[in-house]
């Protein structure tokens, strides 16, 4: 069975994440696998599996920023603000400028309030809002804040008279749908707008750069992991390094004095491996996750 830690997988277009994680199970030959913040099935790129104990990492990587690059088309508009939706609005694009389609990426940089796309997994009283949308119900979604810190524009080409395909490049907080940017870019240029190629390039520090194939994966399993558990935490967190005394303290749940870092940071044993991830408050470095045992 495969060690404890994290796969960082180039997922192919298609599949969904929870295609990706069966996947993984099978090659690791483990239950215990989960996924680090979705990917659409049109998506491509960067998917962040934990297996075994490093599954418990993964609420971390779900909340940090995300790379990708997308395609916008301009002059279309979709029900689910991708390609994988039904066009419900044509309006021609041709006359939109380049000028005026990088100040419309402008305007959707930084801190915004964003409403998500009706097609996204949020629920609304215990349902799906994509699935009330394939029943045909009008889907209303509340703005939510998001931070888009980077939205450049890579290309702009004009494939056909009414239409304009904007490559760009986003970096973004956890919690922005891509889709949605496509959609508002669109509409405030008054053409609409949907996305029609999205590829995820990091999340957090994790990049294609170390990404694996499936079909790779198939050729070295069942040791799939890319980063074992204790190599993991020490790419993601601030690392500190307990005395004998302290790990065994932590061991069993008990708290650490202070040692003045920020945010959750990982705590190391003398012999390398990870005991817990903490978080200072009311002076103490309390664990939110112990890792001794299983």
């Amino acid at each position: 069975m495969s060690t404890d830690g994290l796969v960082v997988v180039d997922k192919a277009g298609g599949m969904t994440s929870h295609d990706v994680v069966a996947r993984v199970r099978r090659l690791a030959r483990t239950r215990r696998v989960g996924h680090g913040g979705t990917l659409d099935p049109m998506a491509t790129g960067v998917l962040v599996i934990g297996v075994g104990r490093a599954t418990r990492l993964l609420t971390y990587v779900i909340g940090s920023a995300k790379g990708y690059t997308a395609t916008i088309r301009l002059g279309q508009a979709t029900v689910t603000d991708d390609a994988e939706g039904e066009v419900v609005a044509t309006t021609p694009a041709g006359d939109v400028t380049d000028d005026a389609i990088r100040g419309g990426l402008a305007g959707l940089t930084g801190e915004i309030a964003q409403v998500p796309s009706a097609v996204s997994a949020i629920k609304i009283d215990g349902k799906r809002a994509y699935k009330r949308v394939r029943e045909g119900e009008q889907v209303t979604l509340a703005a939510r804040p998001v931070t888009i810190s980077r939205l450049d524009p890579l290309a702009i080409r004009r494939p056909a008279p009414d239409l304009v395909d904007v490559d760009v490049e986003v970096v973004c907080s956890s919690g922005t749908y891509v889709r949605a940017i496509a959609r508002d870019l669109g509409a405030g240029l008054g053409v609409g707008g949907h996305l029609t190629a999205l590829r995820r390039t990091a999340v957090g520090g994790f990049t294609l750069a170390e990404a694996s194939t499936l079909e790779e994966l198939e050729k070295v399993a069942p040791e799939v992991v890319n980063l074992p558990l204790a190599d993991a935490a020490r790419r993601f967190f601030a690392a500190r390094e307990a005395t004998v005394d302290e790990a065994r303290t932590l061991s069993h749940g008990g708290p650490l004095d202070q040692a003045g870092i920020d945010g959750p940071y990982a705590v190391f044993a003398p012999d390398g491996g990870l005991l817990a991830i903490v978080r200072e408050r009311a002076g103490r470095a309390r664990p939110e996750v112990v890792f001794t045992g299983s």
